[in-house]
């Protein structure tokens, strides 16, 4: 039996933004296999460090912790974008510094959640979907910054890697500009599922 934890923001706790039941954590739990089941604790709003209270409340059964978070924290660096700059070697030291600060926090918030000695996929900050072309643009190459961060984690601490940019590729995955739409949801559902079966089918008897 799978117990599938469900960790981070709005990604995973989208409710408030689909119809009734066609949220992620509904659509894992109508696709697992009898015997699974998947909890949500992941909270809309939420940031790197707050991963730590959800930790605390982690089910005594709990097997597979998924944990996509972060863009939140990308959002709170938005006002970037408008600042002006004397080079653009002084616009990549900023990014450099806000790239840093965000690697030293998924690092301790990994940290603490490897500490429970489950095994843990996490998840790279899927793209936007902004109506304006050069808005969108630009979001999609500061992503990257974050993403490398994220992407660096999972190999060098050997977790398994759900790409977000990959999984929701289409304008119907989304319900509003950064949240997941019931199909959006429907396809984090699948992707999570792929990845603990993937997990299931390996480990040890």
């Amino acid at each position: 039996m799978q117990h599938i934890i469900l960790l981070g923001d709005s990604i995973l706790d989208n409710a408030a933004y689909v119809s009734t039941d066609s949220d992620v954590i509904n659509h894992l739990n109508k696709i697992v296999p009898d015997g699974w089941k998947a909890t949500l604790k992941a909270r809309d709003g939420s940031m790197i460090n707050d991963i730590q209270y959800q930790l605390e409340e982690l089910p005594l059964d709990s097997s597979f912790l998924v944990i996509s978070v972060g863009g939140n924290d990308a959002l709170t660096h938005a006002d970037i974008l408008n600042e002006s700059a004397n080079s653009f070697a002084e616009v990549l030291l900023k990014f450099a510094d806000i790239q840093d600060e965000f690697q030293n926090r998924y690092q301790n918030m990994l940290k603490k959640a490897l500490s429970y000695d489950l095994p843990t996929a996490i998840c790279t900050i899927y793209y936007p979907r902004f109506p304006d072309s050069l808005m969108q643009r630009i979001s999609i190459v500061t992503l990257s910054i974050f993403n490398d961060c994220i992407i660096r984690e999972a190999i060098d601490k050997g977790l398994k890697l759900i790409d977000l940019r990959l999984v929701c590729n289409s304008n119907e995955d989304y319900a509003t500009p950064i949240e997941p739409s019931e199909k959006g949801s429907e396809k984090i559902a699948s992707a999570i599922l792929k990845i603990a079966r993937e997990y299931n089918s390996t480990k040890p008897e």
